[in-house]
């Protein structure tokens, strides 16, 4: 599935690179695991190769993916139903760990429209700068655009006076 040198995404952690593809022995048994160092922080990851799918492993999201996210972004027409920021976070939150740039993007988007009318919990906050750094790096990677190109397109979107005309900043 994926080479050395291949750039992927893997959940909740974001876009990282598969730096080897090793053997190793696990209670006797030989296992094939892809090495992955998370681009944002360094930090290295063993991934099952038989089990990279099942945890979420995937490539680089397309242009056409990239633009869809965008629309994601700009669709305000989004219902909230009342419940507490504990179990908004616990909702969120699972949406994140599926792993989809698209749940991603919603999470992103739900959060900066609650934030206008309600300031969000300290969770909630820390998960939406988690959102947004993890669709900054995987976007900026898509749309091979820096990561400071990403972000301001990305908050155009947002900024009040311009949410009913955000563009997407291709």
């Amino acid at each position: 599935m994926f080479n050395v040198g291949d750039l992927a995404v893997y959940p909740a952690h974001g876009v990282g690179i598969i730096e080897a593809i090793e053997q190793k022995s696990v209670a006797g048994t030989e296992h094939t695991f892809y090495i992955m160092r998370i681009l944002e922080n360094d930090m290295k990851i063993m991934i099952p190769k038989k089990n990279a799918s099942q945890v979420g492993l995937r490539c680089i999201i397309s242009m056409d993916d990239a633009d869809q996210v965008y629309s994601i972004l700009q669709d305000k027409e989004v219902e909230f139903t009342p419940q507490t920021w504990n179990r908004r976070y616990r909702e969120y939150m699972e949406k994140i760990k599926t792993g989809s740039i698209f749940e991603l993007a919603a999470v992103l988007r739900d959060l900066y429209i609650l934030q206008i009318n309600k300031p969000l919990s300290f969770g909630e906050k820390k998960m939406m700068d988690t959102a947004k750094g993890l669709l900054i790096k995987e976007l900026s990677v898509a749309k091979q655009k820096t990561e400071a190109e990403i972000t301001i397109s990305i908050e155009s979107i947002f900024v009040p006076d311009t949410m009913q005309t955000a563009s997407l900043g291709s």
